[in-house]
This record gives C-alpha cells, structure tokens and sequence, in this order.
C-alpha cells in the first residue's frame, strides 16, 4: 500500500512542482519510492499545459535534484477522494483546495506544507517566487517543510505500530 501525495499551489509551475520533484528525490534517496505516489497540481486554470517555470528548474538544477517530467494540471474532486495527503503551499491554495474538494474537507486530508515545520508555522505561507522571484527562498520553504513532513509520517507509522 503506497502513501499518495498531492501537492498544490496556485498554477502548479513554481511551488508545487518543486515539491513534486524534491519528494521525490528525498523519497528515492531514502530507497522508499515502492511506498509513494507523488504528484502536483494547481487550484487554477492558468498555466494548465505548461511545464515548470525556469525559476523552478534553475533551482533544482542549482541542487542537484531531478526534475520530475510534469505539465500543470488543475485538482479535481477525485483527486480528494484518491490522494492521502492534498498539501497546499499558502492560505489561498487551502481555499481552493476545499472549494474544489467540494466546500469542506471532511477526512482531513488538506494541509499546509509549512503545518510540518518543527515550530508548526501554520499561519505562515511559502514564499511564491512567481511574484518575489527569489526562488531560493521557497526553495529554503519547501525543504524545511518537507522534511517536516518525513518526520511527521515516521511519527504517525510509530504511533499506528503502538496501537496493533
């Protein structure tokens, strides 16, 4: 059984797709892939068709990280019902995000990604470099939320063995 992941951001070419690719590279560097299922998307129509945004590859390029092959796609209702975890980039996409799962998120599976920051930095949003262009800073974002996010996964699979 894999653990499927969607992550979101408002065009899905700058936030989302680095996230889709650096989880992958740190679940394939961690020899997990057989236990994910990674993609992204956006809460808007705008960019549909459209490959990640250079800022984007320029900086994984600049990290070593594999660009996942991705077009931008809009969320859809079943991907609600299909994915484990829908992790939004910042408060808007969170809007969104519900708004397309159908106005509420009834099996709590909608986060924001900076939720799994070890000082849970909910309130805050990750950077879009579609508007600051520092896509360093997202970059700095994504990772720490990431991370977060392995940790919280390891946390939740200790906690289910304690309850068997």
């Amino acid at each position: 059984m894999s653990i499927r992941v969607l992550f979101i951001c408002h065009g899905n070419i700058c936030r989302s797709t680095m996230c889709e690719s650096l989880f992958t590279h740190m679940v394939k560097t961690r020899n997990l892939s057989h236990f994910f299922e990674i993609d992204s998307a956006a809460t808007s129509r705008e960019e549909i068709g459209n490959t990640p945004h250079y800022g984007t590859v320029r900086k994984l390029r600049e990290e070593n990280i594999p660009l996942v092959p991705h077009r931008a796609r809009q969320m859809t209702r079943n991907d609600y019902l299909y994915y484990d975890y829908l992790i939004g980039m910042d408060s808007e996409n969170i809007r969104g995000m519900i708004r397309i799962a159908g106005g509420s998120d009834p099996f709590g599976k909608i986060y924001k990604l900076l939720e799994f920051t070890a000082d849970g930095e909910s309130a805050r949003d990750v950077a879009d470099p579609w508007y600051t262009g520092d896509f360093d800073e997202t970059y700095r974002d994504v990772r720490a939320g990431l991370e977060g996010f392995f940790e919280y996964l390891g946390e939740k699979e200790a906690m289910l063995k304690e309850k068997r």
